[in-house]
């Protein structure tokens, strides 16, 4: 069995034409990934102490995580004491008005964390902070 064309002679084949679709479909997309804000991990899980007194901070660029065993951790990448400098200084340079949060285990060292703020300094950054908890 043929099938018949549903067209009469002279009438002309109706297409959607797509593209004005696929253009907003794009821009929105660009959109959503440049306006979205990223949630900034440390790489380590940290038990924080607590204190009265810790405020939220809510714009941390740089996480710098020290765990009970002493370890340093940047962007998910363990990094040796000697080295904390340099990276902060490349993260930094991306991100000049940012700050940094060291997040250390209550367990860890006080040493490590004064040589890790001492680093810190040293790079160049003026916003640091020590991250606590607040249980209200």
């Amino acid at each position: 069995m043929r099938q018949r064309s549903l067209l009469r002679p002279g009438d002309e084949e109706a297409d959607i034409n797509l593209t004005p679709m696929l253009d907003v479909v794009f821009i929105l997309l660009i959109f959503f990934i440049v306006t979205a804000s990223f949630v900034k991990e440390a790489g380590v899980e940290v038990s924080r102490p607590t204190a009265e007194s810790a405020v939220r901070q809510e714009h941390a660029s740089i996480l710098v995580a020290i765990d009970a065993a002493g370890g340093v951790w940047i962007d998910k990448r363990s990094v040796d004491i000697r080295a904390v400098r340099a990276s902060i200084e490349r993260l930094h340079l991306q991100n000049p008005q940012g700050s940094v949060v060291i997040l250390a285990d209550r367990m860890s060292n006080n040493g490590v964390l004064v040589e890790v703020l001492d680093q810190v300094r040293l790079a160049g950054v003026e916003k640091i902070a020590i991250a606590a908890r607040n249980d209200e």
